[in-house]
């Protein structure tokens, strides 16, 4: 049972306090460490600007030698490991990557640890592109939340989200999943919808959105971190991945396609999310990738679980008009309409 304070009747009726409560200590930030790593920034094809890379089963050739960048990891908790405030690493094969001195060893695509800093630094990456338009801070908090990334966990070429354990596996057949920054953004870019609505992407057009904003949040966040490519087209989505699968010039999908609504649906959601994210493109072409990214996000909170690209676009349009007033709110009608989505 809590104690009264014990209090003291002045002879001038005045109350006083016998002693005073000790002034609260604020607990210690945990996550304050930085180390350095070694990444591909984002993606060999990008960076070399050669279409006719191959994964050559993990070999690290001498062509992949200038793609190689050393980044700062933030936001670590200083274990050592790569531990930090919106991820953790696990990895399915091989020892867990680990940092002397605040530097983790220069791991090469060889290395399964290559795949673990890789992870750790697009998904914080992401965050932090995420709170750079204000989210966190003027705007509410989007996915704030430390997620389990883990490495090598699948077989088969593919990775997903789990949002019933918020967890991102990423998979190694073909080009392994984890050296394309652009494949871990676009899964991460799951994790986002669902923090900001839990269980989204129930139905085919929910989920057909949720493709398309993950491939969308891969562009601009390489964008973002690394600058437009200038040897690959910006608009082409994991093209170090999509070698394994794809002819040249490789891409996993592209945000500035050409379909359009109803004709174009055939009830599979990546492809139907292409649909989408043209019209994302085109926001972003029209009124640039900050105020875009930043109402396109926004409007997420007011998605339900099942949203369909009719209700999802008008919520995005409303976006645009309570950020950014009429202009904007047009601009993003013009994007929709001109997807037969409004």
């Amino acid at each position: 049972m809590p104690r009264t304070p014990l209090v003291i009747m002045s002879l001038t009726g005045a109350l006083t306090l016998a002693a005073a409560a000790a002034p609260a200590v604020a607990a210690a930030d945990p996550y304050t460490a930085t180390a350095t790593g070694t990444v591909f920034a984002p993606n060999p094809v990008q960076q070399l600007g050669l279409q006719t890379l191959t994964d050559a089963k993990d070999a690290d050739l001498p062509v992949f030698a200038p793609a190689y960048r050393t980044v700062t990891l933030t936001d670590l908790d200083g274990s050592g490991t790569l531990t930090g405030r919106y991820v953790r690493v696990k990895s399915g094969t091989g020892a867990a990557a680990r940092a002397t001195g605040g530097a983790f060893p220069a791991y090469h695509r060889d290395a399964d640890q290559f795949e673990q800093v890789m992870g750790y630094y697009w998904v914080t990456a992401a965050q932090r592109y995420i709170q750079s338009l204000g989210f966190g801070g003027s705007l509410r908090p989007v996915n704030q939340r430390q997620i389990e990334l883990r490495i090598d966990q699948y077989g088969g070429d593919n990775s997903f989200f789990r949002d019933d354990k918020a967890n991102i596996s990423l998979g190694k057949g073909g080009v392994d999943d984890g050296e394309d920054a652009e494949v871990i953004v676009h899964e991460y870019g799951h994790s986002v919808q669902d923090g900001q609505v839990p269980g989204f992407g129930t139905t085919a057009e929910s989920g057909a959105i949720g493709e398309a904003f993950g491939d969308y949040l891969a562009v601009a966040v390489s964008s973002w971190a690394t600058g437009t490519p200038t040897r690959t087209d910006e608009a082409c989505v994991a093209d170090w991945d999509s070698t394994s699968y794809t002819n040249a010039p490789h891409c996993l999908r592209r945000l500035d396609g050409d379909k359009h609504y109803p004709q174009d649906v055939v009830g599979e959601v990546h492809a139907d999310g292409e649909i989408w994210s043209r019209a994302l493109w085109d926001i972003r072409t029209a009124l640039g990738d900050r105020r875009a990214s930043t109402l396109i996000i926004e409007a997420q909170f007011a998605f339900a679980p099942d949203t369909t690209f009719a209700a999802a676009a008008q919520a995005t349009v409303a976006a645009a008009r309570r950020l950014y007033g009429s202009a904007a709110a047009g601009a993003v009608t013009t994007a929709f309409t001109a997807r037969g989505i409004l």
